[in-house]
């Protein structure tokens, strides 16, 4: 059994496990925790562990702030992002339907194909085939091959869509074609949703509401990357009739139609003749602490400074390049743009005086205590990237000694 002690409070609660705490220089990512949880949130979190509540009435609240923030009519609270595209296809496939969602992931006669772009495909898009979804492929890789030609057109979006098409999902990244706004006036026209995948795109702040100034009916983002919530949360934007499947199918369904009270403003429960049975996103739970904890995160974080934030990283990254180039590592600085808005530290190890290629290097650093992450997006082409999102400036020297050391 593990005792946690407090007799040293710089102890990593990770080592008292026998687990090997990271230094962050990667960024953002799942797989070494997301990002860390604002203070208030956790503070949140731990007060409501320690009452009982309607999580319905949470999700009302959620709802509300989400809106306000995105311009949207209507917002939910889901278990990560991947989980939101899951709850968006499910929405988009059985509507207010109780049938067709009790069949899910098996619709016998709901239209359930997902018009795609090709380039627009990743490994996330298998949770919109999670919930039952059919993706149709559109487009090409044209433009990524240097043809001169775009990836997808309008027409071929447009000429995918069937009378068994339920939605069109589109990847948010700044090279994704067509523009949003013109996928949405395609969709709208028959009468079929837009699922945004925005899962990393905040901050800006701005990005909360920009993809549902463009059309989109469901928005995505994850909840413990940029706005430092709980890391097992996600939120989606979105029109209210989408939202309230989404709330059908996801929340805890054990109830006598009498007494069956959830909020209006979430459910209409005179859309339906009787309550719906647990739908496919019961599984997808969020806990009453993750809802607070992400309702406080989201109001800390437009009240942020983000253009001091910025100037930080920006800082942090200037200072790591320069310790880096005095060493002799050719670096360069990539400013962040209008959807990734922190810069990048892009170091050479190839072109360094280096005996280990950046792909060993990585393994090496990954295997110290703590690790240390870096970037490993660029390691083919002999270089790595230090992203300063998730680091202090005690974090960025640590990761620049480190480095040095193996090279």
């Amino acid at each position: 059994m593990v005792r946690f002690t407090t007799e040293s409070e710089s102890e990593s609660v990770y080592h008292q496990l026998g687990v090997t705490p990271v230094i962050n220089a990667a960024g953002t990512k799942t797989r070494i925790g997301g990002s860390l949880i604002r203070e208030e949130a956790a503070d949140a979190m731990r007060a409501a562990a320690d009452e009982f509540v309607q999580l319905s009435d949470l999700e009302a609240k959620a709802s509300e702030q989400i809106a306000e923030i995105a311009g949207s009519e209507a917002g939910y609270v889901s278990p990560g992002a991947e989980a939101g595209l899951l709850l968006a296809a499910a929405a988009a496939i059985a509507g207010d339907d109780p049938k067709t969602m009790s069949e899910l992931p098996h619709p016998t006669d709901a239209p359930n194909d997902i018009v795609m772009p090709r380039t627009h495909r990743t490994g996330y898009d298998h949770a919109l085939r999670a919930a039952g979804a059919n993706i149709v492929d559109v487009g090409t890789n044209d433009y990524h091959l240097g043809t001169g030609a775009t990836n997808v057109e309008p027409w071929e979006i447009e000429s995918a869509i069937d009378e068994n098409t339920a939605g069109i999902a589109y990847v948010q990244k700044t090279y994704t074609q067509p523009d949003l706004s013109t996928v949405s006036e395609i969709a709208h026209r028959h009468d079929l949703p837009v699922i945004v995948d925005a899962a990393a795109e905040v901050p800006p702040i701005e990005n909360l509401s920009r993809f549902v100034e463009q059309g989109a009916d469901m928005v995505v983002f994850s909840g413990g990357k940029g706005i430092r919530g709980p890391q097992t949360t996600g939120l989606i934007a979105g029109k209210r009739r989408y939202i309230r499947s989404i709330a059908v199918q996801h929340q805890d369904m054990h109830v006598d139609r009498r007494v069956w009270n959830p909020p209006s403003s979430l459910i209409d429960t005179e859309q339906f003749d009787g309550v719906p049975r647990q739908g496919i996103g019961r599984s997808l739970k969020v806990g009453k602490e993750e809802l607070v904890g992400l309702i406080r995160a989201l109001e800390l974080f437009i009240e942020e400074d983000q253009e001091a934030l910025v100037a930080e990283w920006e800082t942090l990254a200037q200072r790591m390049a320069s310790q880096l180039a005095a060493a002799g590592v050719e670096t360069t600085v990539v400013t962040g743009g209008e959807q990734s808005v922190a810069p990048r530290v892009v170091a050479d190890i190839a072109g360094s005086q280096s005996t280990l290629s950046a792909a060993v290097l990585v393994a090496e650093l990954q295997r110290e205590d703590p690790r240390v992450y870096v970037g490993e997006d660029r390691i083919d082409e002999g270089e790595i990237v230090l992203n300063p999102m998730c680091l202090d400036e005690d974090g960025a020297a640590y990761v620049v000694d480190r480095l040095l050391t193996h090279i």
